[in-house]
């Protein structure tokens, strides 16, 4: 569907909303970026994961990556809060090891891949350069990263700690860095804002996800305009 088209159907659905939600649509999305997106690989605890979506939201970073290797991943609802409907959730689950998958895919978008990880050469959280697009990836909550995560990432960042305990839950160790990252990078020079088109495809699908049984309302506007109806998100 072109753009002009997807820019109708919005506008359409949103007749079926308050004039309150739609404004707060609007405030939300002049905040929203995927300058910075999260990955998870293989966490295992629904509870850290959902959490980190919730941060994500709550930061405004819209893209967050799950990684299920051994283990799936499903949204624990007492956490998460409904903030998985807001984000652009991407699974890769297709192999038995997915991480090469979303290496690769993250690379074809640009993104500079950073492993959260006590490596050698890891630089501190603040010194991390935020000018290109930063992929975050953090690991399970026992065993951190894979060897081939860490191998394989383009840079290395660690959290300053003052304390005896070794390292911070994930959940936490998520929020600290997209709080500190996100920060910085809308202070920053960078082009952090999304595109209109971006926005036009984030708000139909948070419409979506808010308008009980929205497939009938676009099925009536398809037959109103005399289109066909678009499959998926196309």
């Amino acid at each position: 569907m072109n753009s002009i088209k997807k820019q109708s159907l919005v506008a359409y659905l949103e007749s079926f909303l308050t004039e309150a939600r739609c404004e707060r649509f609007n405030n939300n999305l002049q905040h929203r970026m995927r300058h910075l997106t999260v990955v998870l690989e293989n966490v295992y605890q629904s509870h850290n994961a959902s959490a980190v979506l919730r941060s994500a939201d709550c930061f405004g970073v819209q893209d967050v990556h799950i990684v299920e290797n051994k283990n799936a991943y499903n949204v624990n609802p007492d956490v998460a809060l409904g903030s998985s409907k807001w984000l652009t959730i991407n699974h890769y689950n297709g192999a038995e090891f997915n991480t090469p998958a979303a290496y690769a895919a993250l690379r074809k978008s640009g993104y500079t891949i950073v492993a959260t990880t006590p490596h050698t050469e890891s630089c501190m959280l603040d010194d991390l350069p935020v000018d290109k697009p930063i992929a975050l990836i953090f690991g399970t909550e026992k065993e951190g990263l894979s060897e081939w995560a860490i191998k394989n990432a383009d840079a290395w960042v660690k959290i300053p700690m003052y304390g005896f305990t070794e390292s911070f839950n994930i959940s936490v160790s998520a929020a600290l860095c997209m709080y500190n990252l996100t920060e910085r990078i809308r202070k920053s020079q960078v082009k952090w804002e999304l595109t209109i088109e971006e926005q036009i495809d984030i708000r139909l699908e948070w419409i979506r996800n808010t308008i009980d049984r929205c497939h009938l309302l676009e099925e009536r506007f398809f037959k109103e305009t005399a289109a066909k109806p678009m499959s998926g998100n196309s």
